[in-house]
């Protein structure tokens, strides 16, 4: 039986609903945060790598597919490729105008993205959360945020293994009288907190919700706070790491160190 991605749930919505503005988004965010398999004409070589460009009536596209096997049937041969999330080629393809053939003629989400649309996600990723300081005053249970918030964060969060014990969504009150909303991370790894904050701004974004709808903040396991928070709040479980046998960093696999195109 053939296997039903995340990218092919969530192409299958948007076609479902083409004005659908909150599920054409929703596809965008998993195309991002799905790793990928990209054709290359040749073995990368450290971080440089060569990917194959097709010319078409369209325009010129690079090919990259979620799964191996759907590379491989496509190819009908072996050829050489390498894994990088969406958001990394995005941002390799931005201003370069190339877009993205995904999963050509090998499963439910086959389809042509333009280079404009690349550019659109490699923007709209850059976009990061404000730092703020507020003295809250009391955490209450969330309310009236809409379900695609909801969704959104627990799809982003499940990306997020390893880098927190636990989330919890509270409704808060600030010392000066604001209302709000929190997403509070508790026992997050050190240094993880940018990229925490950000998945939570990405799941802003990509859930068609205003910017400043939700803040984010981090504590302690023993934190008096964060007895509070698992008191009041929606829990969120991030899920444990996958332990591989062997770590060896290829091109891609590091946001920091995006492949360079030759």
């Amino acid at each position: 039986m053939t296997e039903t991605t995340a990218l092919d749930t969530a192409h299958a919505a948007m076609l479902a609903d083409p004005q659908n503005d909150a599920a054409r988004l929703r596809f965008f965010e998993r195309l991002a945060d799905s790793e990928l398999f990209l054709m290359l004409t040749e073995e990368a070589v450290g971080e440089n790598i060569s990917p194959e460009v097709f010319d078409v009536a369209d325009g010129r596209f690079v090919l990259a597919f979620d799964r191996e096997e759907r590379l491989a049937r496509f190819a009908g041969r072996p050829v050489p490729y390498v894994a990088l999330s969406g958001r990394v080629l995005s941002g390799m393809l931005a201003g370069q105008g190339i877009g993205l053939g995904l999963n050509l003629e090998t499963a439910p989400s086959s389809m042509l993205v333009p280079a404009e649309a690349l550019g659109w996600l490699a923007e709209t990723l850059q976009h990061g959360p404000e730092e703020v300081e507020e003295k809250l005053a009391e955490f209450m249970p969330p309310a009236g945020l809409p379900d695609s918030l909801l969704t959104a964060l627990d799809a982003k969060l499940a990306t997020a293994g390893g880098l927190a014990s636990a989330a919890y969504l509270v409704a808060t009150k600030s010392e000066a009288g604001a209302q709000g909303h929190l997403l509070g991370f508790v026992g997050a790894i050190e240094g993880a907190e940018p990229a925490l904050a950000k998945a939570a701004s990405e799941a802003l974004t990509f859930s068609g919700i205003e910017a400043g709808a939700m803040d984010v903040g981090f504590f302690a396991t023993d934190d008096v706070a964060a007895a509070l928070l698992a008191k009041t709040g929606l829990r969120f479980d991030l899920p444990e790491p996958q332990v591989a046998d062997q770590v060896r960093e290829v091109p891609g696999s590091n946001p920091a160190k995006p492949p360079i195109l030759k």
